[in-house]
């Protein structure tokens, strides 16, 4: 039996100690945004294989992140009293346990019983990020934590990369866009039967990686990870915190947690509804799989521009306005801009190019979010991580937004759900970052 774990004050890490806890969180980042991920394709999948409107089918999303705002508080009071290591192993199990429910669930044909299992995934995600998030930002310097969560963006889009790619290889065939087409006028037992075909694929990817995700969970939690105590403070954060009582005292928290609510549902809207947006197009699911992966990619290369970059010729502060703009200027190209082009072997809208280009937009300011949101917070610092990873609750709040638009009025028309975020995202780039106390 492994030794319990190093025990370290926050900032107080060696490089060397920094460097391993960097690359174990990386690790886990990568599992977030594998598992995160997929959900990319498994929303136009589940719409065909269950025949669901919009608005049905972005309960994927809704039931995957809704836990997060049930489970992130109570999260990080479980990190409080049993520490980092063994909380993010219970995550890697409730994911499991999510994961493993998709086989009754294929078997009875029962949507809910999916809903269920990605609800129980996305619970365990919560415990996982109530951690990791808060872990990477305090592993080294403050000012270099936007370049740290950058790291972590790489690996988390990069794995969203593959994520809808292997699942597509795993349970979509050549033969399914003639499938697809037949579907809406098939009747009786034919289409019964190639409904729970389609539905059945999902069992044998879900089952290794419920699998996986189980001695994932055991190699965290004997891994070397140091646990970092967050509950002693330092000097100065000490005497700014004396009078402090409660984590609604910190404005720049609750501030940043609403930004961060608004931003993770603009992420999840340009790559999770790219694909049906793609088939208003005339573009099939066969084809427009490989649409989430470019926003990913764009992603990507914001992340690179982070590292590089910050601290060293952009702040964090800046780098969130940037993409802040950014994010509202490729709003209204989305809205606004018409014409056909050949671009990557498609043939589309110039528009759906500047929903891949979002992903340039969202790159950083996550990254930048964290930070500046936690910074000072002290012995306040897991119950604050918690309020900010309950804001991923806007993952499942913005798709559902975007589905009733899109239900109501059209795919492209639905998109202005994401102007206002851009902009209260630049409020808080400005000036809600800034503030310290709530008089002001």
């Amino acid at each position: 039996m492994a030794n319990s774990p190093k025990t370290v004050l926050a900032g107080t890490l060696s490089v060397k100690e920094s460097m391993k806890g960097i690359f174990i969180i990386a690790f886990l980042f990568f599992m977030f945004g594998f598992v995160s991920w997929i959900n990319a394709i498994l929303i136009p999948y589940f719409r065909i294989g269950f025949e669901l409107s919009h608005f049905e089918s972005y309960l994927v999303a809704f039931a995957f992140y809704i836990s997060y705002l049930i489970f992130s508080v109570p999260s990080s009071f479980l990190l409080k009293r049993i520490g980092f290591k063994k909380g993010m192993m219970l995550g890697f199990w409730a994911m499991a346990v999510g994961a493993l429910v998709f086989i009754p669930a294929a078997a009875a044909m029962a949507y809910p019983i999916f809903l269920f299992g990605l609800f129980s995934i996305g619970a365990g995600l919560a415990m996982l990020q109530t951690a990791a998030n808060p872990y990477v930002t305090i592993l080294g310097p403050i000012e270099r934590g936007a370049q740290r969560m950058s790291i972590m963006g790489i690996c988390n889009k990069g794995a969203g990369i593959l994520a809808p790619l292997i699942f597509a290889a795993v349970v979509l065939r050549e033969s399914d866009a003639q499938l697809f087409e037949q579907l809406p006028s098939m009747t009786g037992a034919a289409k019964t039967a190639a409904l729970e075909e389609l539905i059945g694929r999902v069992v044998l990817p879900y089952t290794c990686v419920g699998i996986a995700l189980i001695v994932f969970g055991l190699l965290i939690r004997y891994s070397p990870l140091p646990e970092i105590d967050t509950e002693h403070e330092t000097d100065d954060v000490a005497v700014s915190n004396s009078s402090k009582t409660s984590i609604l005292q910190f404005p720049h928290l609750i501030l940043g947690a609403f930004a961060w609510f608004l931003h993770v549902g603009t992420q999840v809207v340009s790559i999770d509804t790219i694909i049906s947006y793609a088939e208003t197009m005339g573009i099939g699911l066969l084809e427009a799989k490989a649409f989430p992966s470019y926003t990913l990619f764009t992603a990507i290369i914001g992340y690179f521009i982070g590292v590089i970059c910050i601290p060293r010729f952009i702040s964090q502060g800046n780098a969130l306005k940037v993409c802040a703009i950014l994010g509202a200027i490729f709003t209204l190209l989305i809205v606004y801009s018409h014409g056909s082009v050949t671009f990557l072997g498609h043939t589309a809208d110039w528009s759906i190019w500047f929903v891949v280009m979002l992903g340039l937009a969202n790159s950083l300011v996550g990254p930048a979010i964290w930070p500046l949101a936690i910074n000072g917070l002290g012995r306040f610092t897991k119950i604050g991580s918690s309020i900010i990873v309950m804001g991923l609750s806007g993952n499942a709040v913005l798709p559902m937004m975007y589905g009733l638009l899109a239900d109501h009025y059209n795919e492209r028309s639905a998109y202005w759900v994401l102007m206002p975020c851009y902009l209260y995202i630049l409020f808080y780039a400005i000036w809600g970052h800034r503030i310290k106390n709530w008089s002001k």
